[in-house]
């Protein structure tokens, strides 16, 4: 597999893939579909005005519905087209064109120290393997303490389980539940997507 975050290398084959998906995730809200699930997990976890990192924010669809139920809601995307649309569609968090790889908000004069970093929409599967264990390293390095990270991905997309589990101790982070859905069902050895909820292995706070 070529070492490349594989959301470019479609933009690249497509140009106009970052729009498609825009309008896709638009008229599904339009249609009334619930694209509120992973936020609802999240929201959840955290206590009232958490601070929470939209980790490969897309569109805003999950950190957008974060902020409107009162969290302090920070999004960062590669594509600034989509960042372009989370800040029309969902105006009130603060939207971040950047890569994870080089994520470090404190130099940027932000808070660094998040209570949750939610990586949905099969982020972790699109980026360059050589960047899969910094991108979990930069983001254990920015939750808080009693923090936790929540990713989700699906089979099949190049990045096995196991291999990110393997990546995830690697990154100084722990596992502490393995999910098949965002809606809570076990993680099974036939499982088509995996939800992982870690925590900092060491408790070492970021500031």
């Amino acid at each position: 597999m070529a070492d490349r975050n594989q959301w470019m290398e479609l933009i690249e084959a497509n140009p106009g893939h970052s729009q498609w998906y825009i309008d896709r995730f638009r008229a599904m809200e339009a249609e009334g579909q619930d694209l509120a699930g992973e936020a609802r997990l999240i929201d959840a976890m955290v206590p009232r005005r958490a601070r929470i990192l939209d980790a490969g924010c897309g569109p805003g669809r999950v950190g957008g519905f974060l902020s409107r139920l009162g969290h302090q809601v920070v999004g960062v995307d590669l594509d600034p087209k989509l960042i372009a649309a989370a800040r029309e569609d969902h105006p009130e968090p603060l939207w971040l064109h950047g890569d994870l790889s080089e994520l470090d908000l404190g130099s940027l004069g932000l808070p660094s120290g998040f209570d949750a970093i939610v990586s949905a929409g099969n982020v972790m599967a699109f980026l360059a393997p050589s960047t899969r264990r910094p991108v979990l390293t930069r983001l254990a390095g920015h939750l808080l303490p009693h923090g936790r990270l929540v990713v989700g991905f699906g089979a099949g997309r190049g990045y096995e389980f196991d291999e990110f589990f393997t990546d995830v101790e690697a990154s100084g982070l722990c596992v502490d539940l393995r999910l098949s859905t965002w809606d809570l069902r076990p993680l099974r050895s036939d499982s088509d997507f995996l939800v992982a909820v870690l925590s900092p292995a060491s408790g070492a706070d970021p500031g």
